[in-house]
C-alpha cells in the first residue's frame, strides 16, 4: 500500500489499472509561487513543493509516499491550466500543429530509498479543427487540465506520433515506478 498524496482522478486510475494498492490523501501547494526558467525546473520545484508540505503532514513510516506533478509545454513555453475560456482557446492554439511535451515529474519516498524521476512524453498534433476547439471550450472540460486538455480526450484523435509512456502524460510514470514497489 502506498500513499498517493494527490487528489489526482487520473493519477489514482494510473495506479489502479496497474494493481497497485493506494491511500490517496494530500495537502495542497500553492504551485503559483514558483519562479522557474524551463518547464522541467517548473515541474521539479512544483513536485519538491509538494513533497515537502506532504511529507511534513504524512511522513512515510506507516505506507511510502508517492508526489507527482505534471506540465505541459510547447516552443519552450510552460502551458499551465487555463484561467479561462480565452486563456483555453489561446493554449490550443499554441499545441495545435505543433510538437508537444508532457512532463511528469515524481517523488516515491520510502524511509529506505527516495526515487525522484522527471519522465516526458512528445506528443506531435496535427492542426486542431476550429470547430472541434469550440465545441470543446463550451464543454468545459479544458477546466482544471494542464495545456487545457487531455491526450485521451480531446487531443486523441489529432495525434500524428507518440515518443514516450502514455501513462507519463497522463501524470504518473507507472513504467519507472513499478519497479521500485
Amino acid at each position: 500500500m502506498i500513499r498517493l498524496a494527490s487528489s489526482s482522478i487520473t493519477r489514482a486510475e494510473l495506479l489502479r489499472a496497474a494493481g497497485i494498492p493506494y491511500l490517496q490523501e494530500s495537502v495542497d501547494f500553492d504551485e503559483d509561487s514558483i519562479l522557474a526558467s524551463s518547464p522541467k525546473n517548473f515541474v521539479y520545484q512544483a513536485t519538491l513543493g509538494k513533497y515537502r508540505v506532504n511529507l511534513e503532514q504524512f511522513g512515510c513510516s506507516d505506507y511510502p509516499l508517492l508526489i507527482a506533478d505534471t506540465v505541459v509545454s510547447t516552443h519552450g513555453k510552460i502551458l499551465r491550466k487555463a484561467k479561462d475560456e480565452a486563456d483555453a482557446r489561446m493554449i490550443l492554439e499554441t499545441q495545435s500543429g505543433s510538437e508537444v511535451a508532457i512532463i511528469t515529474c515524481m517523488i516515491y519516498k520510502m524511509p529506505t530509498l527516495e526515487l525522484i524521476d522527471i519522465s516526458s512524453t512528445h506528443y506531435f498534433f496535427d492542426v486542431f479543427d476550429p470547430q472541434d476547439i469550440e465545441n470543446y471550450l463550451r464543454s468545459g472540460e479544458w477546466r482544471g487540465k494542464a495545456g487545457a486538455c487531455m491526450v485521451e480526450g480531446f487531443c486523441k484523435p489529432y495525434i500524428r506520433e507518440v515518443r514516450g509512456y502514455e501513462s507519463t502524460a497522463m501524470g504518473l510514470c507507472v513504467e519507472v515506478l513499478k519497479p521500485f514497489l
